[in-house]
Formats: C-alpha cells, sequence, structure tokens
C-alpha cells in the first residue's frame, strides 16, 4: 500500500488540529502506520493552521511534501490558494463550499463534515470513523458531530471517488 499524503487547511480556532486527531486516530485503529504534523502560526489570533497526516504500511517522514498531498482539506476559503501548493496533479480539493450551506445544526462541527466528505475517499469504514469521533470528541457533543460526518460523508458521494487508476 502506498503511502497517503493529506494536508488539512485553516485558521486557528477551526478545528484543523482536530481533525487531524481524528484523521490520525481512525488511520491508526486500521492497523496502518500514521504520522502527523502541525504547523500552528498565529493560531491563537485566528492566523494560518496547517496539519499533514501520512498513513501507509509504512510512512518514514510526518511532513507531506510539496506537491505531493493526495487531498487538500481547507476549512477557510481564504486559505485555499496558500495552500494550494501542497496538492499533487490529480489530487482532490475539499473545502466548505462542499458542505451544503446551512446543513450544520452548529458551524464548529464543519471541520468535522469535512472530514466526512474525506472518508468516502478513503477505505475505512464508517465505523471506524465513529469509534474515532467518540474516542477524541467530548461525549457532550458526539451526537451533533455524527451528524455532521454523515451530512460531510453526503456530500462527498456527491463529489465522486477517486478510483485505483487515479493514484488515490
Amino acid at each position: 500500500m502506498a503511502v497517503t499524503n493529506i494536508v488539512l487547511a485553516g485558521l486557528g480556532g477551526q478545528g484543523v488540529v482536530t481533525a487531524s486527531d481524528l484523521l490520525s486516530t481512525a488511520a491508526f485503529s486500521t492497523g496502518l502506520q500514521v504520522k502527523k504534523s502541525e504547523v500552528h502560526g498565529m493560531s491563537q489570533r485566528g492566523g494560518s493552521v496547517t496539519s499533514d497526516v501520512r498513513f501507509g504500511e509504512q510512512v518514514f517522514s510526518p511532513m507531506v511534501p510539496d506537491g505531493e498531498a493526495d487531498f487538500l482539506l481547507v476549512f477557510e476559503p481564504s486559505q485555499v490558494e496558500i495552500n494550494r501548493h501542497w496538492l499533487r496533479p490529480g489530487g482532490m480539493l475539499i473545502t466548505p463550499d462542499d458542505i451544503p450551506e446551512g446543513s450544520l445544526r452548529n458551524r464548529k462541527s464543519l471541520n468535522v463534515a469535512l472530514l466526512g466528505a474525506l472518508s468516502v475517499q478513503l477505505d475505512f469504514d464508517e465505523a471506524t470513523w465513529m469509534q474515532a469521533i467518540r474516542t477524541r470528541l467530548p461525549e457532550k457533543i458526539h451526537a451533533i458531530n455524527e451528524q455532521a460526518f454523515a451530512i460531510g460523508r453526503g456530500a462527498g458521494e456527491r463529489l465522486g471517488r477517486k478510483t485505483q487508476t487515479e493514484g488515490v
């Protein structure tokens, strides 16, 4: 199995690090080797935040090389062009525009909705993702995040699935 490279990008307070923790937990629970790194920048003042997550049978570095991200999840539209250089040719960009406007009960769950959209592209079953949400998030917000994940998953189905011939 090749290494899957994912970059998550947004602004401080948008849950980029939490989303990368959920993704890492899901990948690790399937028996894959996982490496993760974060760049917080001025995150406490709403500055740029990125997190790289790499997983596969054998992963040597936590950093996604420039131009090699299979997926780029961007939580704030203003961060798309700033981070587009991470995406490989043929890679998939997932943004808030992919989640139907007004569909989330709580806008703070956008990060989990974007993971839902990504989940369609990965070979982890839905139960693996639900367990990651229950393991990593406080119980009082499980239901709203499970709903956000389902909304994102539906959006991801509409985006379509990459085929093996596309390299993901």
